[in-house]
């Protein structure tokens, strides 16, 4: 088997024999449904509530999206400012690590009270909990160049605008795809608490408003099958990340060129 099929036949294998493990317990312990369905009864279940749950899923992953792009903009918009300026990073940056500590539960109440769009005020939720990694990460690739590069930049008379595009953007790629993988699921993730909190219904509602409705009502195939389409978007968002690190990485840098051999 080469690596490459490898890559995705092992997982693929674990997870039928998860499958099938809980399928044979439920099964032989006789376990009642609205406790743990068994996996064919979720999935069943998704299929017979797809319209549903799927306009819900396209309105989590809406917000997701438009959380992890606001995200992007400002992350790498305040990581050039601090590498730029040494003393504007020392003195906003522990108030970046503020923001990333503060519980999203705890503020969310407030930022939905503040913005009256429920819309506007979900993706701030979400936004706030995706930064994070973005700012850290792209500020320590920005930093994280090679000193010899650098000096030859400097023996030859590079502008800071041109070390920062051709030195400085290139050497921070890698690290800012790392950041955001963890901030495509974080983005996920916060808008799903953002959504428990606001607890907005009807047809803007998304997947958490579906799993707060499913375990209120004891429908828990329908609560299992919410869950398994927010697991799933998650992973549909790290394999896309993970898509794009490797087209933008995959001829020069070992990271990527090491998973082609």
């Amino acid at each position: 088997m080469s690596a490459r099929a490898a890559r995705f036949i092992a997982p693929a294998a674990v997870g039928v024999a998860f499958l099938l493990l809980w399928e044979g317990l439920v099964t032989g312990f006789d376990v009642p449904f609205y406790l743990v369905p068994s996996p064919f009864l979720v999935l069943s279940t998704l299929v017979r509530d797809a319209p549903l749950l799927f306009s819900s899923l396209l309105v989590t992953l809406k917000i997701t999206a438009l959380a992890l792009l606001l995200a992007v903009g400002l992350g790498v918009g305040v990581a050039f400012l601090f590498v730029q300026n040494r003393v504007l990073e020392r003195s906003l940056f522990p108030y970046v690590v503020l923001l990333q500590v503060t519980p999203i539960v705890a503020i969310a109440p407030l930022i939905i009270i503040w913005v009256k769009d429920p819309l506007a005020a979900l993706v701030i939720c979400a936004t706030i909990v995706a930064i994070f990694p973005v700012i850290s990460n792209t500020t320590l690739g920005l930093r994280s160049v090679d000193p010899g590069l650098a000096d030859l930049f400097r023996l030859y008379g590079a502008r800071r605008w041109q070390t920062l595009l051709r030195l400085r953007i290139p050497s921070a790629l890698p690290y800012f795809f790392a950041g955001l993988r963890v901030s495509g699921g974080l983005a996920l993730i916060g808008a799903v608490v953002a959504e428990f909190v606001a607890g907005t219904g009807g047809t803007s509602s998304g997947l958490a408003y579906q799993i707060l409705q499913a375990g209120l009502q004891l429908n828990i195939p329908r609560l299992f099958a919410a869950l398994l389409l927010i697991t799933l978007a998650g992973v549909a968002i790290f394999l896309l990340v993970s898509l794009a690190a490797q087209l933008t990485l995959r001829h020069w840098h070992e990271s990527e060129l090491s998973l082609e051999r």
